[in-house]
């Protein structure tokens, strides 16, 4: 009887976790994020998805966690080490299983992040931006945390490239953290997209606490509209929807020449972009593109890359310091915008409230609505937000465009 109520128990989970207490603490991680997407409503397409892949990856026995390769790609395969790009699909499915056969063939060939790119593309609109193309600016200047951290974590002891990847979690872009780890450190994705996502959700967090410390009551009461009235653009729009549908075009044209490396990501946010703009002719796929593809692209994103968090790939030194790093570059990508607007109002009459500075991440619209409800607390007819989206949508650019250099230099 013993003997039957032993096997029993081995049969369980609960054997597992006795052995391997370690599993509880994955279990809390994926619960906190499951807290986070359904109660707090923080980007819940990603962090349901990536927090239940981390449950599904850390249940003893399920075998439905990714079996990270080493740099050659290697990977121990029934106590044989094999090579998984040399590995048939039907053997990787067979031998490895279907999370795994999902994370090398969607994600680790980096095909998913610029599907998911278009699917941006197509969900932006570029108006904000272009009718107030010099505030533009603090989108790039949001991007310092990227290269701040990179340095610093290479005096941690990171490789170049590790640290690179690492950085660019201060451009607050999901796809864009995946695709750069992908090429230059795929055995931190696990962990850099947790934090990377983690970080993106956390926007209504970090935002405010950062501009606490940088800016006072009289900045963040600055009036946009009233500041357009006394110093009016000399520039006028004409025709909007022809710049809307030039612009994807001539942008995709510029970084292809002068950054070829970012055109998988710039490329399809622009493809994206350019059928939303043509309007009907292109419904179709401006449709399928924001719609059934993006959605199918991100399930398949957010549990794959959850999958990865194991035991073994998350809890130790390694994942800590890209925990503290990543919160390190979102922090200072943020006050890099704050402190750029702050250096440029002391130089011209027509003065912009910080907020739009802060707003230059990826994280779009959540940075622009964070911004503005901080704006409004300090002046109820203070609407910031049209203006912090022009920020907010050149840091899509920015940050894409600072993985491709990363990429070109490091990879």
């Amino acid at each position: 009887m013993e003997e039957i109520f032993a096997k029993l128990y081995d049969m369980t989970a609960f054997s597992n976790i006795v052995a391997d207490p370690r599993f509880l603490i994955m279990y809390a991680i994926a619960f906190i994020l499951l807290y986070l997407g359904i109660k707090k409503q923080y980007e819940p397409l990603l962090l349901v998805p990536i927090a239940f892949g981390v449950l599904l990856a850390n249940f003893p026995g399920g075998d439905m966690g990714v079996i990270q390769a080493d740099e050659n790609g290697m990977v121990m395969v029934n106590g044989v080490m094999k090579n998984i790009w040399e590995m048939p699909l039907h053997e990787i499915a067979h031998e490895l299983g279907l999370m795994n056969f999902i994370y090398y063939m969607l994600i680790k060939t980096g095909f998913l992040p610029p599907i998911i790119f278009m699917g941006v593309g197509a969900l932006t609109d570029f108006g904000p931006m272009l009718r107030n193309l010099r505030l533009s600016i603090f989108g790039a200047a949001a991007q310092l945390g990227i290269f701040a951290v990179l340095l610093v974590a290479i005096l941690m002891g990171f490789t170049p490239k590790e640290a690179a990847s690492l950085g660019i979690i201060g451009g607050a872009d999901g796809p864009t953290a995946i695709f750069t780890t992908i090429k230059l450190a795929p055995h931190l994705l696990g962990p850099i997209a947790i934090a990377a996502y983690s970080y993106m959700a956390l926007v209504p967090v970090i935002v405010p606490l950062v501009v606490r410390i940088w800016c006072t009551k009289k900045e963040l009461s600055i009036n946009m509209k009233e500041q357009e009235k006394k110093y009016p653009s000399s520039t006028e729009i004409k025709n909007l929807r022809v710049l809307k549908i030039l612009f994807p075009i001539v942008v995709t044209t510029i970084v292809a020449l002068f950054v070829p490396s970012a055109v998988p990501l710039i490329g399809m946010l622009m493809f994206g972009n350019l059928v939303k703009e043509i309007g009907s002719n292109t419904s179709r796929l401006f449709d399928a593109a924001s719609n059934s593809i993006m959605n199918a692209a991100t399930i398949f994103l957010g549990i794959s890359v959850g999958a990865t968090m194991t035991t073994d790939a998350f809890l130790n030194w390694t994942t800590i310091g890209i925990v503290i790093g990543g919160f390190l570059a979102f922090a200072l990508s943020i006050s890099g915008g704050i402190l750029f607007v702050k250096v440029f109002n002391l130089f011209t009459k027509k003065k912009i409230n910080p907020l739009i500075g802060a707003t230059g991440l990826s994280a779009v619209p959540m940075a622009s609505r964070v911004a503005n409800e901080i704006a409004l607390k300090y002046d109820p007819k203070n609407h910031v937000l049209q203006y912090c989206m022009a920020s907010n949508i050149s840091g899509v650019i920015g940050s894409a465009v600072a993985a491709g250099v990363l990429i070109s230099f490091l990879g």
